[in-house]
């Protein structure tokens, strides 16, 4: 664990030995998303490191804090404790988000790469300026399901998300119930808050200050953030960057296409 500034508890996982990997999650899960990628890398010769999102997983559950500016500012706290340099930000959907907030705030002074995997920036939300987002009608549906019934709608959500819902899919019980156990460990009020965060928050300015190499993965079967408005533009905002688009891939790329996703994230990593 480290406190935070506001005394907030992260929870944060640190295997193995090597150039650091550092893993963001998304909504609204923790660390433990990330396991297919942690154990192969840490069995590569990496220091994988994974924290759970205040409000989200084993961290403390403070009522505030729960936007982007925070955490960022909680991985940069992370990243700092450890005195992490030369490092590889990894992050999936709200997690890339967060990655491209901290780089917004805090620079690249620590960091050689940056991986955005299914990720929400630049912007989800339909606005003037992006015609291509998601109506605010969306995420007032996801509030509505949270508030009302949050244990069966992460139960429903676990279909679309890993694209369980098409045709020929194999469908795993276990990795379900892993999404719905990872979304009840986390607070209604972290989970609640994070919606706004997840969906409001214009990554643009940040995704410009990225300055180092930069891969983005997404499949274009993504039920949940839509790839036309997500990872082809943010390839187009952020220089030094790589798009690789996974034919017929869910949001839950990194689980369902864990052998493809690892072994670009080798060759990425390698490549430096």
């Amino acid at each position: 664990m480290i406190t935070t500034k506001d005394g907030t508890k992260i929870h944060f996982k640190d295997w193995g030995a090597g150039r650091p990997i550092v893993f963001s999650h998304g909504w609204p899960l923790n660390a433990d998303a990330w396991d297919a990628q942690m154990l192969f890398l840490g069995e590569h010769g990496y220091r994988v490191i994974a924290h759970d999102r205040r409000g989200h997983g084993r961290s403390s559950q403070p009522w505030s804090g729960n936007e982007m500016d925070t955490y960022a500012d909680d991985l940069a706290a992370l990243i700092e404790m450890l005195d992490l340099n030369n490092a590889t930000l990894v992050g999936h959907s709200t997690g890339g988000g967060e990655v491209a907030r901290y780089i917004g705030r805090h620079g690249s002074e620590r960091v050689s790469q940056v991986v955005l995997i299914a990720s929400v920036p630049p912007l989800m939300l339909k606005t003037k300026n992006n015609p291509g987002g998601l109506p605010i009608s969306v995420f007032d549906q996801i509030r509505a399901g949270v508030v009302a019934d949050r244990s069966q709608f992460f139960k429903d959500l676990s279909i679309p998300f890993y694209g369980y819902n098409k045709p020929g899919a194999k469908i795993s019980q276990g990795v379900r119930d892993s999404f719905w156990l990872q979304g009840m460990q986390a607070s209604i009020k972290g989970v609640y808050d994070c919606i706004k965060a997840f969906s409001e928050t214009d990554f643009t300015e940040d995704l410009k200050k990225i300055d180092v190499p930069t891969l983005i993965l997404q499949g274009d079967a993504d039920q949940i953030v839509p790839i036309d408005d997500a990872s082809r533009l943010s390839a187009k905002l952020v220089k030094h960057s790589t798009l690789k688009v996974y034919p017929g891939a869910s949001h839950g790329m990194c689980t369902v296409n864990a052998d493809q996703v690892n072994a670009d994230l080798l060759a990425f990593l390698k490549a430096k």
